[in-house]
């Protein structure tokens, strides 16, 4: 995010949107090429010129994102000052309840109830591992886990290196099914087909977090779904209609200093689980490790799900390489026990928790 901006799309075009998004490749070789377009962007902070912001916005605004590079870079150049002042804003605050597929073999295994608090929560979907239906199937570690969508997804929503059912379960009248390619000695115990792991608190930290009841903010999650992935719309909208039956405790402040406080909210009785996905590498090395020594310290548990590279006691104790890139690494306690989809799209666990 920090480079040059026609580095940064270039490099968004060929190693996410390639493949992924015909749509966000064109539009993103486009951007590379075109230094007004380009100026424009720079005068931005480094933080918000990034691709998905970019064409979330234009998205957001009613902008033409399907309609070719020449449409799109003529209406976002003409409306600068509001494309612009949507990027200052908003954040790409993508949030994929598909994650809680590689989260629930976790805290399945935690001494229950569980009291969830979501570091970097966005509107908190991930907050109802308890209200979704899952359906894990089988692959393997040479085809599972390329990316899906965000810069991570196969654009018709059918996920590479499936093969056959292994379990389904969940809640039978939930909106939302969440399919997710397993590989490894994944624990799916058959008493999750009985019960999920039981949440009694919900609670998350964001930055600028997002109401499930808000239409504007409902509808800037919408936007930063990929044109092509209306597999991950569906999902959304359905994860929306679950969180607003009960909307969760959200709160905005900074992680290193609201999760304590949170933590300290949870009601007696329950295990503390704070976990979060994609967010800490937004945070500059020194902010990762206070948080890192916060959560040491702190009761409960601690479950990451990063980039393998983002916390470097967890990538020191990965058994190995990840076989393609791009996956996360998935943590209990700095713990390292499986690769993920960046999406929640596959799950390659090590061994037994």
């Amino acid at each position: 995010m920090r480079g040059d901006t026609e580095e940064l799309y270039r490099a968004f075009a060929e190693r996410e949107a390639r493949g992924n998004s015909p749509i966000y490749q064109e539009l993103a070789e486009g951007v590379a090429g075109d230094g007004e377009l380009r100026a424009l962007l720079d005068g931005l902070p480094a933080v918000k010129r990034q691709p998905n912001l970019l064409f979330g916005a234009v998205r957001h605004l009613g902008g033409p994102v399907t309609e070719g590079w020449p449409t799109f870079r003529d209406w976002a150049a003409q409306r600068w000052a509001e494309v612009s002042a949507t990027m200052l804003e908003r954040r790409t605050q993508t949030n994929e309840a598909g994650r809680c597929a590689t989260l629930l073999p976790l805290l399945a295994a935690l001494p229950q109830p569980l009291a969830l608090i979501e570091v970097g929560a966005s509107a908190g979907l991930c907050l109802y591992p308890d209200r979704y239906r899952y359906r894990y199937l089988a692959g393997d570690r040479d085809k599972d886990g390329q990316r899906d969508g965000d810069g991570q997804g196969d654009g018709d929503g059918h996920e590479r290196g499936a093969g056959a059912p292994v379990a389904e379960f969940g809640a039978a009248a939930s909106p939302v099914t969440l399919d997710c390619v397993v590989s490894g000695p994944v624990p799916l115990p058959g008493s999750l087909r009985e019960r999920l792991p039981e949440v009694v608190w919900r609670a998350g930290i964001d930055l600028n977090p997002l109401d499930v009841r808000a239409e504007e903010d409902m509808r800037w999650l919408e936007s930063l779904v990929w044109p092509e992935q209306t597999h991950r719309l569906e999902r959304l909208r359905g994860a929306v209609r679950v969180a607003r039956a009960e909307p969760p405790l959200l709160v905005r402040g900074d992680l290193n200093a609201t999760v304590r406080e949170l933590v300290a909210r949870a009601p007696a009785g329950a295990t503390p689980v704070v976990f979060h996905s994609a967010v800490l590498a937004y945070l500059p090395p020194e902010e990762r490790e206070e948080f890192a020594a916060t959560m040491r310290e702190l009761p409960g548990h601690w479950i990451s799900n990063e980039a393998v590279s983002v916390l470097p006691a967890v990538a020191r104790r990965l058994p190995r390489p990840a076989a393609v890139a791009g996956l996360f690494a998935l943590a209990l306690d700095e713990r390292p026990v499986a690769f993920t989809g960046p999406h929640g799209q596959s799950l390659d666990w090590f061994g037994e928790v």
